[in-house]
């Protein structure tokens, strides 16, 4: 009779493996375990969400057109306007303004994305499942919680909003989703 890890019998698979291998073993244990878990999830949500917000910030505040070139400078006296600084200082003005544009929406990202992860994880613990209604109940909640300071009206609306593009989302990330180019067969 072999029995499993059984000295001599049958060879375990960590007595096949050099030392780097089992290490790498581990660390893939580690990180599931970690991803498996509500902090893990909402670590992680909170970080992406930073780097996505950060990322679309610079981009949108690229884009703004709400300061002409003839405007004034904000703090400056006299009407100074934009055009009228030198090349060096107008660049800064604009890094000055990327970046508080960038700081501003990761912050914003990161929190919607942790708050939300953390909610969802928690729900599919409670619930034991995991199915859209998890998804639009924290989409619910964390609308919600985002517009609790303007009122319970605001709130209502915020969590109705969040829950239906969170069911929006979700419905069509679970769809079956027909790939014509993979094999017929």
């Amino acid at each position: 009779m072999a029995l499993p890890n059984m000295p001599g019998v049958l060879p375990s698979p960590a007595q096949d493996m050099d030392p780097q291998q089992i290490q790498e073993q581990m660390m893939i244990k580690t990180m599931q375990t970690a991803m498996e878990s509500c902090v893990g999830k909402t670590v992680v949500s909170g970080t992406m969400g930073f780097g996505l917000g950060g990322v679309f910030g610079l981009f949108m505040s690229s884009m703004r057109y709400d300061t002409p070139l003839g405007a004034g400078v904000p703090g400056a006296a006299g009407g100074t306007s934009i055009a009228d600084l030198p090349i060096k200082e107008q660049l800064r003005n604009g890094f000055k303004d990327m970046g508080r544009s960038a700081w501003s929406s990761a912050r914003n990202f990161g929190y919607i994305g942790a708050v939300f992860a953390g909610t969802e994880c928690c729900i599919e613990g409670l619930r034991a499942k995991n199915d859209l209604y998890n998804g639009v109940a924290a989409g619910c909640f964390t609308g919600g919680w985002l517009a609790r300071s303007g009122g319970p009206r605001a709130a209502l609306v915020g969590a109705l909003g969040f829950g239906a593009f969170s069911a929006a989302i979700d419905a069509y990330m679970r769809m079956e989703h027909i790939d014509r180019g993979a094999d017929p067969i």
